[in-house]
């Protein structure tokens, strides 16, 4: 059985209250990367460690929470450490439809010696549901 470790939109790690934040990926390094796609709502990036750290939105009822692009190579950020990651959101930047009631961005920076790589995730709600992803690490060496 897979066992997720969620962290809410907080970084706050609800099993233990210890915080966790994106860049705590900084000086990992990344293997491989599964679903970084378009339309995706999970990002998988297997680390050197042997945990896998994730993006995703738990979906509810009445939102919709993807990637909506991803700049740069992505294996630009495979083998080599990562020396930032950031995650920023706002929804100052324009909804994508007139019909998006609440709407946010959220961008995930990270950067290593051989590029830069920002992953823009768009999320829209009738605004009482959450928009927001999930950053968090499954289990050592579960796949």
């Amino acid at each position: 059985m897979t066992r997720l470790v969620f962290f809410c939109p907080q970084k706050v790690n609800m099993e233990n209250n210890i915080g966790h934040n994106f860049n705590e990926l900084v000086g990992q390094t990344i293997q491989k990367i599964t679903g970084a796609e378009k339309g995706s709502d999970i990002i998988k990036f297997y680390l050197s460690d042997g945990r896998i750290a994730y993006l995703q939105h738990e979906q509810d009822c009445c939102e919709s929470v993807e990637v909506k692009d991803i700049c740069g190579d992505i294996q630009d950020l495979i083998g080599v450490p990562i020396a930032r990651a950031s995650e920023d959101s706002n929804n100052d930047e324009p909804q994508l439809s007139d019909s998006d009631e609440s709407w946010t961005w959220t961008f995930y920076n990270i950067g290593t010696s051989k590029g830069h790589v920002t992953i823009r995730w768009y999320g829209t709600s009738n605004g009482y549901y959450s928009e927001s992803v999930i950053f968090g690490f499954l289990d050592h060496n579960v796949q």
